[in-house]
């Protein structure tokens, strides 16, 4: 009985030992590359956002000035349009909130 409880203890020290030889630098070192190239996904996904914003932008102008051509569904259009700048704005803002946040466990 006491040898099937013994097993699990020596497996978990030789685990145990084997980390502590680990390099603890090197990890430290992919791990801030690894934050580097986040925050860079983050920051690019933001700024193609805004692109799209930019975009939605020119639909709710468009949908604005030429509201004959939509007729009675201009408002519904415009409403859309606006909701939608309103998420990818909300969106933009949190990729880069998530960049900086990067950026500064990174230091």
């Amino acid at each position: 009985m006491k040898l099937k409880s013994l097993i699990p203890l020596v497996l978990a020290e030789s685990l145990l030992s084997a980390c502590s030889f680990m390099e603890p630098h090197a990890m430290d070192t992919d791990l801030n590359i690894q934050h580097v190239a986040l925050a860079k996904h983050f920051e690019d996904e933001a700024n193609e956002l805004q692109t799209k914003i930019e975009e939605h932008k020119k639909f709710l102008s468009q949908f604005e000035s030429q509201r004959y051509v939509y007729g009675r569904h201009a408002s519904d259009l415009k409403a859309h349009s606006q909701e939608v700048i309103d998420l990818y704005q909300q969106a933009v803002t949190a990729n880069r909130d998530m960049a900086e946040m990067l950026r500064e466990a990174d230091h």
